[in-house]
């Protein structure tokens, strides 16, 4: 199928980025939710007891519009918050801050359920993210609609991607690692960690780990670079998108 596709481009029957669509549909039933979803390291959620000030600061700073919410252990998804609730607390004029009562439901998937499954289910219930669970029923990320889209379409920018706002590559995470986007370029990364990677062939972080590997680097894989450990935390079957980076261990 993805042959016929190809040749139809050739013939001029559809243009490159049409093609890319295509592909990318029919990979989607071909994939499962553990070779999209953002680990959970690198999540954003909230304890049921966050105070309103806490609250408030990571909605703020994270720019998200939903918020898995966890009880005394991070296993324990209790729900999920959508920022817009905030604004019915503060409009109702309460005193007493209880995310317990601002809490909705949330989906608990498989990591093995197919993309093509999950876009239906987002589509019947009318939801836009979902926590990922292990075989044990261990908390091991989330998937947004998003993230399912953009198997299909390619990146989605929104509004908080605006060309005037300054791009953020290389962000802390809270185990001591680095979020670092593989379009950072290399001279970035080397001001950020005081290092001297180089490379004549590529210019940014995600094709020197490319380079490196050989191949184009699936979910999963690790290398060691220059005293990092570079292990990849988003890609798909055209590029590489994030990496998880931290210092070797001695």
């Amino acid at each position: 199928m993805v042959e016929e596709l190809r040749q139809a481009r050739l013939n001029g029957l559809f243009d490159a980025d049409t093609l890319r669509m295509l592909e990318g549909a029919l990979s989607v039933s071909d994939k499962q939710v553990a070779d999209v979803m953002v680990p959970r390291a690198q999540m954003v959620w909230l304890p049921v007891d966050a105070s309103l000030k806490h609250t408030m600061h990571v909605v703020t700073e994270s720019g998200h519009s939903r918020f898995p919410v966890h009880g005394e252990s991070e296993d324990e998804v209790l729900g999920m918050l959508l920022a817009k609730d905030l604004l019915r607390y503060f409009a109702n004029g309460q005193h007493h801050f209880d995310l317990r009562q601002l809490l909705r439901p949330v989906s608990l998937i498989p990591e093995s359920k197919r993309l093509n499954q999950l876009l239906k289910d987002f589509r019947i219930n009318r939801s836009h993210l979902a926590v990922v669970v292990d075989e044990y029923g261990g908390v091991s990320g989330l998937v947004t609609i998003e993230d399912v889209l953009e198997e299909i379409v390619g990146e989605i920018d929104d509004e908080l991607d605006a060309e005037d706002k300054p791009e953020v590559y290389i962000q802390p995470q809270p185990d001591g690692a680095w979020s670092v986007r593989a379009l950072t370029p290399l001279e970035d990364f080397n001001e950020h960690f005081h290092t001297r990677l180089e490379s004549e062939d590529v210019d940014t972080v995600g094709g020197l780990v490319t380079q490196e590997l050989g191949h184009l680097p699936e979910r999963g894989e690790s290398i060691e670079i220059g005293g990092f450990t570079f292990e990849v935390a988003k890609a798909d079957d055209r590029r590489l998108h994030l990496l998880r980076v931290r210092p070797c261990v001695l």
